[in-house]
């Protein structure tokens, strides 16, 4: 595939035979904002992958020991206090990309293995959700952080104490994709009280296919992509088609709520300084 790195800067791509590789760059690497950030080039790149038929297989992975992980919470509050969280373009570049890359993901035809090389917090764990097998190292963190009021999560730490100062809906894919995984009230104790889960516990609980040792990561996923190419490459894009009827059916009628109630929170965000109030009405 002609791809031109410079047009995706927050990701690193590789391809090798027929298995495209898309790796998210850290915020180390990239201490500042670039272009429209990761949403957008995520979609974006995902939607040509799927026009690509000399791609049979994409491996989704992170760089730094990190897979994604999100800006601490006192970011999110100083956007907030700017009031550049109720720009209508920066939401639109924000959330609009992500329901793209949430749909391409679940419609393209291609398998999509995550290789959770390190803590998935946020938008981080909602793209783990969108993929079609899922490997992960046994202490990477799995975490919806919107509603966890101060966060930070960094290298293998996550750190939160809950509280009003901030609270978010989990828009990004984490309403839409984790009732799928987890039964009604696991899911809601996940995202409501933004419970952090290692890959082993998921891994325990059926959510994930495989939590491994840091070591065992890169073989245990070959095994996975190798297997996948050794299949009838029709017969593999009808099935992954046809199995996520289910799961295409469910963002379209989930997702955009989702993202509408976490643009509203931001509204409140912007109209309360920051505060959230601590009962309704």
């Amino acid at each position: 595939m002609d791809v031109v790195p410079a047009e995706y800067p927050s990701l690193e791509l590789s391809q090798a035979g027929q298995v495209f590789t898309v790796a998210i760059r850290s915020r180390s690497q990239l201490p500042n904002e670039v272009g429209r950030g990761s949403h957008w080039d995520l979609a974006r790149l995902f939607t040509r992958l799927r026009e690509d038929d000399s791609v049979r297989v994409v491996l989704l992975t992170g760089t730094d020991n990190q897979f994604k992980v999100p800006q601490a919470s006192d970011h999110y509050q100083q956007r907030a206090k700017s009031g550049s969280s109720s720009d209508p373009a920066r939401q639109w570049y924000t959330f609009a990309p992500i329901i793209r890359c949430h749909q391409v993901m679940a419609e393209m035809e291609k398998p999509i293995v995550a290789r959770v090389n390190g803590d998935a917090i946020g938008f981080g764990q909602s793209l783990v959700f969108a993929c079609d097998i899922i490997v992960a190292r046994k202490d990477a963190n799995f975490l919806d952080h919107h509603m966890a009021g101060r966060f930070r999560a960094d290298y293998g730490r996550v750190t939160k104490d809950g509280g009003h100062d901030f609270s978010s809906v989990p828009g990004d894919g984490g309403l839409a994709l984790v009732p799928l995984f987890m039964s009604p009230v696991k899911a809601k104790e996940y995202l409501m009280l933004a419970k952090p889960y290692t890959a082993a516990e998921l891994e325990r609980l059926g959510v994930i296919n495989y939590a491994v040792e840091p070591e065992e990561l890169d073989s245990k996923v070959a095994e996975i992509v190798d297997g996948l190419l050794r299949r009838g490459a029709y017969a593999l894009a009808w099935t992954k088609r046809v199995v996520n009827r289910r799961v295409v059916d469910h963002l379209n009628m989930t997702l955009d709520a989702g993202i509408g109630y976490e643009m509203a929170t931001f509204l409140q965000l912007d109209r309360l300084a920051g505060e959230e109030p601590h009962t309704l009405g």
